[in-house]
């Protein structure tokens, strides 16, 4: 689908370190005024979070948004689920993707775009241990290489 553009807020480091993303969506996120105010600030937090379907209606969970410090009786419960803005059809697509594959929504990164806060979610199956250091160990090669064309390039 589309690919997250605009500007970056926050990432989600971990997500390609313990999860292989077959696919993103781009999904609009419902927030109330002070938690867009922090989510521009870059004051948000991905590492532990996910999405789910939940009566055809898509959920962010366990996403962190510190509390905006002027917001006084604003301000919401910081990790409180948050809504999704998905089309029905692309709800029902991620839904039959999810069921009984072993895969999950992950939140790559939060970005603004044209004014509006938007996640960009990766439909992920999880890594094993052995993944991980393939990952490391193909990752490190890659460097090597690169350093050697370097040196070799530079003489």
């Amino acid at each position: 689908m589309v690919k997250g553009q605009g500007n970056v807020v926050a990432q989600n480091k971990k997500a390609h370190h313990d999860y292989t993303i077959v696919e993103t969506i781009e999904a609009g996120i419902v927030l109330t005024g002070t938690e867009i105010k922090s989510v521009r600030a870059a004051r948000i937090t991905l590492k532990d979070g996910y999405a789910q379907i939940k009566n055809g209606e898509a959920w962010l969970i366990n996403v962190h948004i510190t509390p905006y410090d002027q917001g006084n009786i604003w301000n919401q419960d910081p990790d409180r689920t948050r809504k999704l803005l998905l089309k029905k059809r692309e709800i029902e697509k991620i839904s039959n993707e999810l069921k009984g594959t072993g895969m999950t929504l992950v939140p790559l990164k939060v970005y603004l775009k044209d004014g509006f806060a938007k996640v960009l979610l990766g439909l992920a199956k999880g890594k094993h241990d052995y993944d991980k250091r393939e990952s490391i160990k193909r990752r490190e090669q890659n460097r090597d290489i690169a350093r050697q064309l370097k040196n070799y390039n530079s003489r």
